[in-house]
């Protein structure tokens, strides 16, 4: 029998209490800058036992303005952006080369959780693309040479093989360059923290960049 995906749908429930904890959140009690905020809220994501919770929604758009969007992992995050990396010839570093402004999304649906970033992208000098790439597991960097990401494949097969040489160039080589590896950071212009409640009052905190500082303000959800 054939799955029915509208009853399917139907049949699940958000935030289910034996998984999710919904805290409260006393916008009133937020930090003045949203790093600090972010950096709390990860913690507790992590501590709440959230899987993967450095994982995180990337939105660019293309030369005509076309959205894209894909699941990317957090590299890290200071006064200086938010930090991801890819290889400047991917289409994500396609689109950031002529449309650099992005959009990041986390979900931490144990503790019901969103935050959103948007803001300008700029690609991180050379050796601190190389340093962060050297930092990761070897399987990172058999990725990252093999160096195709999005390119059309002709096999499994021919995946498997340029694979496993990748590898154990890895292995023998793990200082080797990849000079098309970019680190990327996101400078936001606003960022989002969203606290589900149970009732639908979800409270969003928005931050925008100001002339001196950050401002504050809430949404409607």
């Amino acid at each position: 029998m054939a799955t029915d995906l509208h009853e399917l749908l139907r049949s699940l429930r958000v935030w289910d209490p034996e998984v999710t904890s919904l805290p409260s959140f006393d916008p009133a009690t937020a930090p003045a800058t949203p790093l600090e905020l972010f950096t709390t809220w990860f913690a507790e994501a992590v501590a709440a036992g959230q899987t993967e919770p450095h994982t995180m929604s990337l939105a660019t758009a293309d030369a005509e303005g076309r959205p894209d969007v894909r699941t990317v992992m957090l590299h890290g995050a200071g006064e200086d952006g938010w930090a991801f990396a890819s290889h400047s010839h991917s289409r994500k570093g396609g689109h950031l080369s002529v449309r650099p402004y992005a959009a990041l999304g986390f979900y931490w649906p144990v503790l019901g959780r969103q935050v959103r970033v948007k803001g300008s992208v700029s690609a991180a000098p050379s050796e601190e693309g190389q340093a962060d790439l050297h930092a990761r597991s070897t399987g990172a960097l058999a990725a990252a040479l093999t160096g195709r990401q999005s390119e059309v494949l002709g096999s499994l097969g021919e995946l498997a093989r340029v694979s496993e040489e990748a590898w154990e160039r890895a292995q023998r080589e793990p200082e080797l360059p990849v000079p098309s590896w970019t680190l990327y950071r996101l400078l936001p212009d606003e960022v989002e923290f969203f606290q589900g409640d149970e009732r639908r009052r979800h409270i969003r905190l928005n931050y925008r960049r100001a002339d001196q500082g950050w401002a504050q303000e809430l949404l409607w959800p």
